[in-house]
């Protein structure tokens, strides 16, 4: 009784309750700052961003508004500027063709380019942009004649932007779940919409059904399965609302075999095994289409996904764990190692 009481009075260490009730949460300033509405707008040939204008228009492009930053109140210039006067500064990091190409295939798809570069005047009088240099090069394979642009007459601010760049790319789970909520909205408005005619809004079909397996188990590992979803998933010719209601059921599969996944898994690290790859050389092995290659310009999977998960999660449940060896986890260790 001594001892409970003896516990109860243990002094709590200061700030633990905050810092528990804080962690993961955001909260907006109890202050305003920044400049009043009034004070954004500024006419184009303010002096500010009059060498900006002048300079756009020796570049063969025009001035179309000025305005100041609203948290710092410097001069910014929106500009429409032929895409040959843009370079990227040359401390850029090297410029990814794939990205590149996936990048203008889909503002193709989206028929807009909306979002500006940002520009700054180089060191050399010309016009750099300092974050934009996969956008610019996505434009050019586009064709593009003109790309509009957000112009600082601050030359500094080429190398400071580059802090901007910290902000979290989007992972498995993060497009996942933005994917399954934009295709939740859309069938509330577009229920009877094939979902295949969504497929630009989507990006893969594979994210829509772990979208679902996320929404229900967060901690999923998405990972280990994607390689799996990418050759059986496709989109559905069916109305968005009926597709859906399907995907759910895949993904309730999905969560099946990946208990029984767990169960193999924990077999294993009793027996000894200490990989961070278990899971993924499990899921491997239990994969029915993991030795498919399919040839160019074949989309046909090989197999319907219903098909595909009922055989894995019969191969899950008959999963021998005396023929796993140390030397097959490693080869998976490499594979999925190389691929991060």
């Amino acid at each position: 009784m001594a001892a409970k009481k003896s516990s109860a009075r243990r002094p709590r260490q200061a700030g633990s309750r905050t810092a528990k009730r804080g962690r993961g949460k955001l909260s907006p300033s109890r202050s305003s700052r920044g400049l009043a509405a009034a004070d954004v707008p500024i006419a184009p040939d303010d002096p500010e961003v009059a060498e900006v204008a002048a300079l756009v228009r020796q570049a063969g492009g025009a001035p179309i508004g000025a305005y100041r930053e609203p948290l710092g109140g410097r001069a910014i210039m929106l500009a429409s500027v032929p895409i040959a006067a843009v370079q990227p500064t040359p401390f850029q990091r090297d410029l990814s063709p794939t990205h590149v190409k996936r990048l203008a295939e889909k503002i193709d798809e989206t028929g807009a380019f909306l979002d500006p570069l940002i520009v700054v005047r180089g060191e050399d009088g010309r016009l750099w942009t300092p974050n934009g240099r996969h956008r610019l090069a996505a434009a050019k394979v586009l064709g593009l004649k003109q790309i509009t642009a957000l112009i600082s007459p601050n030359e500094a601010l080429a190398y400071r932007i580059l802090a901007l760049n910290t902000e979290k790319a989007h992972n498995l789970k993060d497009r996942s779940l933005e994917v399954i909520r934009m295709a939740r909205s859309l069938a509330k408005k577009q229920g009877q919409t094939p979902e295949s005619e969504l497929a630009a809004q989507f990006e893969a079909p594979e994210l829509i059904t772990l979208g679902v397996v996320y929404e229900q188990s967060p901690r999923f590992a998405g990972g280990a399965y994607s390689p799996f979803l990418k050759k059986v998933d496709r989109f559905s010719d069916r109305p968005l609302a009926t597709s859906l209601r399907e995907r759910e059921g895949f993904a309730a599969r999905l969560l099946e075999i990946d208990a029984e996944v767990k169960r193999i898994v924990a077999a294993l690290t009793a027996r000894g095994f200490k990989s961070p790859y278990l899971r993924n050389y499990v899921v491997a092995r239990i994969n029915p289409v993991r030795f498919h290659k399919a040839k160019k310009g074949d989309t046909k999977p090989p197999m319907p996904i219903a098909q595909a998960l009922t055989r894995m999660a019969a191969a899950a449940k008959k999963f021998d764990i005396s023929t796993v060896s140390n030397a097959e986890i490693a080869w998976v260790a490499v594979g999925a190692a190389s691929s991060e």
